[in-house]
């Protein structure tokens, strides 16, 4: 029993009558659950139809389950219905508890569907629907799929929740007014599970100006999203800035070509590379799904390789790699990735590392949805059909020591036959930098290269993102700095001390390289785009996540993987197959991905994505699957139990 003194009710009044005009009441919409799926309803309807007929349907709180068909003359029978009805099990929203209510939607002057009043059974299913048919409106037409009808008449499209048990959103995201989004007001039970809702697929056709039309992406938190907040993977940016107003330019041409956002995604601090758990602090780095559940997922781009690798439910996210951020959590968590040409796309509304090194590439399971997300994101891609006959290798096993080389030797084997390899040849950077360098140059390409990387995202992103921070931060806190995950103070540093001259000296030397090795290493081809590929392993060493490192350090030194970053040109991971190991957590033997990167000259994205496809068809690559292993399986962590 609660009791309230008549003095509390009496201020509570006072103070309600003051600020009557400041306050208001608005609907956020709300969550139920339909054959133990949870969903979440929308506050705005996405359309209302006459209410007649509808008081025969079952409902909960004046909301009852229901499928929209549309019928023409000729397939609107009950039989046909239900043919149609079976195609929908295909989707994850759907599910058989919508047909409590069966809104057939038709069209066409003269032609009327007639059905049986009261519950009709439909074949191909063990339940009985009320069937109910619409006049549509031949200019607005509602899509095939499941909806919530009210009592009203008003028709709302349901989000099914998942749970992000990988810990790999930062938020989950619906439509707002306009063309903005907002945060998704739903959760679900469970430890630090908020739920992520997807539409139905069913809504949703593809075609020439939308290929992406209802594929569900993911976006990494240092992407705009107007009306959505932007972290950096850092709270006290989060907490501090307004709401984009827009959407940066890969955002929006996801957009534009008709692709779903479902949320924000993790990202290690400012996307510097931080180590799982030991560098994370204002927020836990998300969980690799492959193997025993504890390695490293890489980063920065850590959500979108985690939720990637770990929910079918997701079909692409969008990631960024300066010096391997898309490529790292690609390898390690078996999805297809890619770093493209440099500037391929325009990064405004981004949050820079160093511009003249930041690229948007895509983390995805199916090379299939990668290649049309390619095209819709990279504007004119020249979709080249004739590939290099010459390979050229760098770090490849020469023979076979372990499982994963024999895979990687037996993927470099299925590929010399595919393309007809005319040539293989390791190639040793350093080696032909030697012979062939600019006069001007060192004979030590790793000298010549050793700071380049770490002067320039330091001196830039201290001058781009830090300085402006600080100073905007310091001027409402009282002098006060924010806090900031020791990766990112100790590079900052290291550019701090370095003098203004390092970052131009650096810049030309990255130019000096770049245009060595596309004159000389990776050239262009009138025919095939590329006269050669290069070809190297990724890594497939155990990285645990509960291990006590050493504290970080200045990403000094040149490597295969940082070829692309400074010679601009496209480098790819594919997943080629998986590796066991002896994890020491579960003390089982767990699988790996193995996976190798393809690199070819510059502006050549559009003849791996082709590659990638044909070799698909060939049967020599395949899509990987979300779960334990890229064969699928049960993740043996889940954080959350219902919505999975």
């Amino acid at each position: 029993m609660l009791l309230v003194s008549f003095s509390t009710v009496s201020c509570l009044f006072s103070l309600l009558s003051q600020n009557a005009v400041a306050l208001s009441l608005i609907s956020t919409g709300g969550t139920l659950m339909l054959g133990g799926i949870p969903y979440y309803i929308p506050a705005a309807p996405y359309t209302t139809i006459s209410p007649q007929g509808f008081s025969r349907l079952n409902s909960v709180n004046g909301l009852s389950p229901v499928t929209v068909v549309s019928v023409t003359a000729g397939n609107d029978s009950v039989g046909s219905l239900g043919s149609v009805i079976k195609e929908f099990a295909v989707d994850d929203v759907w599910n058989t508890g919508f047909l409590e209510g069966l809104l057939v939607l038709y069209t066409g002057s003269g032609f009327r569907p007639s059905y049986s009043s009261g519950s009709t059974p439909l074949s191909g299913s063990n339940q009985s629907s009320t069937i109910i048919s619409i006049k549509g409106n031949g200019s607005s037409t509602i899509p095939n799929g499941p909806y919530f009808l009210s009592t009203s008449g008003a028709l709302y499209q349901p989000y099914r929740l998942y749970s992000d048990f990988a810990g790999a959103f930062t938020q989950p995201l619906i439509p707002s007014s306009g063309d903005s989004y907002a945060a998704l007001p739903a959760s679900l039970p469970g430890i630090e599970s908020p739920g992520i809702g997807v539409p139905s697929r069913l809504y949703y056709t593809r075609s020439a100006s939308k290929p992406l039309a209802g594929v569900r992406v993911g976006i990494k938190d240092i992407y705009d999203i107007a009306g959505v907040k932007t972290s950096d993977g850092n709270r006290a940016v989060y907490g501090f800035y307004p709401p984009a107003t827009a959407n940066s330019v890969p955002v929006q041409r996801l957009v534009d070509a008709g692709a779903i956002l479902v949320g924000k995604m993790k990202t290690s601090q400012f996307a510097n590379g931080e180590r799982a758990t030991a560098d994370w602090v204002d927020y836990h780095s998300p969980f690799n799904p492959r193997g025993d559940g504890y390695q490293d997922p890489s980063s920065s781009s850590s959500g979108p390789g985690a939720a990637a690798a770990s929910y079918p439910w997701l079909d692409l996210t969008l990631g960024s790699d300066t010096g391997g951020s898309v490529r790292g959590p690609s390898q390690v968590q078996g999805l297809f990735g890619n770093r493209p040409t440099h500037n391929l796309v325009s990064l405004a509304g981004t949050m820079p590392l160093a511009p003249e090194l930041d690229t948007a590439g895509f983390l995805c399971r199916d090379p299939i949805i990668w290649k049309a997300a390619g095209i819709a994101l990279y504007a004119d891609l020249q979709l080249y059909s004739d590939y290099p006959t010459a390979i050229q290798t760098i770090n490849f096993p020469t023979s076979v020591t372990t499982e994963a080389s024999n895979i990687t030797l037996s993927f470099l084997s299925k590929l010399q036959r595919f393309l007809n390899a005319k040539s293989t040849t390791p190639l040793n950077l350093s080696t032909s930098w030697a012979a062939s360098r600019p006069t001007s140059a060192p004979a030590s390409l790793a000298s010549f290269l050793n700071t380049t990387y770490p002067i320039i995202i330091s001196k830039q992103q201290t001058r781009l993102v830090r300085d402006p921070f600080f100073a905007a931060y310091a001027a409402v806190h009282d002098g006060r700095k924010p806090f900031v995950d020791p990766v990112p103070l100790v590079r900052w540093a290291y550019g701090d001390s370095q003098p203004e001259s390092a970052l131009a000296e650096a810049q030309n030397n990255k130019t000096v390289f770049m245009d060595w090795f596309n004159s000389n290493i990776l050239v262009n081809d009138s025919r095939t785009c590329s006269e050669s590929l290069i070809v190297y392993p990724g890594s497939v060493n155990t990285n645990y996540r509960n291990e006590y490192i050493r504290p970080p350090t200045v990403p000094f030194g040149f490597s295969t993987g940082r070829i692309s970053v400074f010679a601009e040109v496209p480098d790819v991971v594919v997943p080629i197959g998986q590796a066991a190991y002896q994890s020491n957590i579960t003390e089982h033997t767990e699988m790996l991905p193995v996976a190798v990167d393809i690199m070819a000259a510059k502006g050549c994205d559009g003849m791996l994505f082709n590659l990638i496809e044909d070799l698909t068809a060939a049967g020599i690559v395949s899509a990987t699957q979300a779960g334990q292993t890229i064969a699928g399986g049960e993740i043996l962590l889940k954080r959350g139990m219902v919505g999975l």
